[in-house]
């Protein structure tokens, strides 16, 4: 090997390395303190170092350990809900548009996140208000004859905000996976006589699994731990685990905080081992790479 592929080899590897030994700090890092100071002792202004499991300990017997059943219930029925539309929007692109519209909706599903997450969270609040648009227009049309409640500050509110704010993103990856079938198989399918339906149980589904599940990981992430919506469209009382990790900050309980958000990371972790488990990654991004 030459001296001047050695050395267009290492600057490859600096210009690579030094970003991807950034991001891994600035994410190892936080997660290995957080990891530390949950096994600390809470004082009254304050915390000490230590090993203690009394953080863990009051975290799966008291109250929190709820709303950690009640986080993982609205996560994975909130994230089954978005994967159905997300799957449909994703089949109608990919298998119902031309190429040059598909480019425009897929552009079209980022559009809402250009304005601040909060502010779209705070304009759910407004439409579903007892005086707000979509009580007027129930009124006025003679639907019903005085204001729904059950529109705000309900469950029915927070799955609509969370539907609204990670379906778009759980499109993404199913469209990749859509795309990247060999429309050979699918007409095949169709010479050897199955129906649509059979066509798609058989075919289109068991092809697109690696993108369905990354979804599935985008929906749950966003969803377990969520925050805004939970308190602004759940109201107070309405707790997921975000919130829960929050009330324990805003009382200085440092490591209750840092327990919660251990437990939190431990189950994205084991999403995220299942899905590098059983699915080959570059059947994902293999699409993305042009392969």
């Amino acid at each position: 090997m030459s001296a001047s592929v050695k050395r267009r080899d290492l600057r490859a590897a600096v210009l690579l390395g030094v970003p991807v030994l950034l991001c891994a700090l600035a994410i190892v890092v936080p997660l290995v303190l957080t990891l530390i100071i949950s096994f600390w002792e809470r004082q009254m202004i304050g915390m000490r170092p230590g090993f203690s499991m009394a953080s863990y300990a009051l975290f799966f017997e008291g109250a929190r350990f709820s709303v950690l059943q009640r986080s993982f219930w609205v996560a994975i029925s909130s994230t089954l809900l978005m994967l159905v539309c997300a799957y449909l929007v994703a089949y109608l692109i990919t298998f119902r548009l031309p190429p040059s519209r598909t480019r425009i909706f897929l552009f079209l599903l980022s559009v809402p996140f250009l304005v601040n997450y909060v502010i779209r969270t705070f304009s759910w609040a407004y439409l579903l208000g007892r005086t707000g648009p979509v009580n007027q227009f129930l009124q006025r049309t003679g639907l019903t004859s005085q204001p729904i409640d059950w529109l705000l500050f309900s469950d029915f509110a927070v799955y609509l905000g969370l539907v609204a704010a990670y379906m778009p993103f759980m499109v993404y990856p199913i469209w990749l996976s859509l795309s990247a079938i060999d429309r050979r198989l699918i007409e095949a399918s169709w010479m050897l006589g199955q129906p649509p339906l059979g066509t798609f149980l058989r075919v289109v589904l068991p092809l697109s699994l690696p993108g369905v599940f990354a979804a599935a990981i985008f929906g749950f992430v966003g969803a377990f731990g969520e925050v805004a919506v939970s308190q602004i469209l759940g109201g107070v009382g309405y707790q997921l685990m975000g919130n829960a990790i929050t009330s324990s900050l805003d009382v200085l309980n440092y490591p209750m905080a840092a327990a919660m958000s251990t437990v939190v990371v431990g189950c994205m972790l084991l999403l995220l081992l299942l899905w590098l488990r059983f699915f080959d990654l570059r059947l994902f991004l293999g699409k993305m790479l042009g392969r």
